[in-house]
C-alpha cells in the first residue's frame, strides 16, 4: 500500500492519476502538513475516485494544542467529514508528549466510523510502544510513524518491532524519507507493507509521477 503525502493540489493530481493507492491531502510541507483548503479537497473529491485522507492540523511545531485550535479541529473534521473525505490524520499529545487521551477519542467519535490515523506526533512520544497500544485502545486504525526518529531508514529496527508486534491490530505506515531508492532496504528490513511518501524529489517542489511507479511494488 502506497500513501503520497500531498501539500498542495498538483502533487494531490499527479498522485491521484499515478499507481499509488490514496493520498494525504494537506498543505505547508514545510511543517509537516496542516490541513488543507476545503474547496480544493471537494474540486478533487469530485474529479477522482481515490481515496483521500485528510490531515486535521491547525498549526505546526508541537502537537500540543490550545483550547481554540482544538474547536478548529473539531470544525473542520466536521466540515471534512460532510464533504466526503475518505479518512483523517490527526494526532494530539499532552504538554509533557504522551498521547492526549480525552482530545483524540473526541475526534475520534466525531469522525462517526470512519478511519483514523495518528500521525508521526507519536515519534514525539516518550514511549513508542506504550503510545501504539493507547492508539489501538482508543480506536485508532493506523500510525504514521518513522520509529521515533528523524527518518525510516534511521528507525528501522522499531519499526520492525511495532510491524511485528503490532499490525495485526493497528496499520503501520512507514514514513520518513520514504523515496524508491530506500523502500526495498524498508521494506526487507520492517517486513512492512505500508508506506508514505511525498515523491518529491531533491530540488523539487511537486510529486514526480516517474518517482511514484518507482516504488516497489507500485509500477505500472
Amino acid at each position: 500500500m502506497l500513501e503520497i503525502a500531498s501539500f498542495e493540489i498538483t502533487s494531490a493530481e499527479i498522485a491521484l492519476q499515478s499507481s499509488a493507492d490514496r493520498i494525504e491531502l494537506c498543505t505547508n510541507g514545510k511543517v509537516g502538513g496542516l490541513t488543507p483548503n476545503i474547496d480544493e479537497f471537494r474540486y478533487l473529491k469530485e474529479k477522482y475516485t481515490k481515496p483521500i485522507h485528510v490531515m486535521i492540523r491547525p498549526s505546526g511545531g508541537s502537537f500540543f494544542y490550545s483550547d481554540l485550535e482544538f474547536l478548529q479541529m473539531q470544525k473542520d473534521l466536521k466540515e471534512f467529514r460532510n464533504a466526503g473525505a475518505d479518512a483523517f490524520v490527526f494526532g494530539i499529545l499532552t504538554e509533557n508528549e504522551k498521547v492526549d487521551l480525552e482530545r483524540n477519542k473526541i475526534l475520534i467519535d466525531l469522525a462517526e466510523g470512519k478511519p483514523c490515523v495518528f500521525h508521526r506526533a507519536i515519534d514525539r512520544t516518550p514511549n513508542i510502544f506504550e503510545a501504539t497500544e493507547q492508539l489501538i485502545a482508543l480506536g485508532f486504525s493506523e500510525t504514521l510513524t518513522s520509529g521515533g526518529k528523524n527518518s525510516a531508514v534511521e528507525g528501522k529496527d522499531t519499526l520492525k518491532k511495532l510491524v511485528a508486534d503490532y499490525s495485526h491490530q493497528l496499520h503501520i505506515l512507514i514514513s520518513g524519507g520514504v523515496r524508491s531508492g530506500n523502500i526495498t532496504e524498508l521494506k526487507n528490513h520492517t517486513l512492512g507493507t505500508r508506506f508514505h511518501s511525498s515523491a518529491i524529489l531533491p530540488y523539487e517542489y511537486f510529486a514526480n509521477a516517474d518517482e511514484i511507479k518507482k516504488h516497489i511494488g507500485f509500477s505500472s
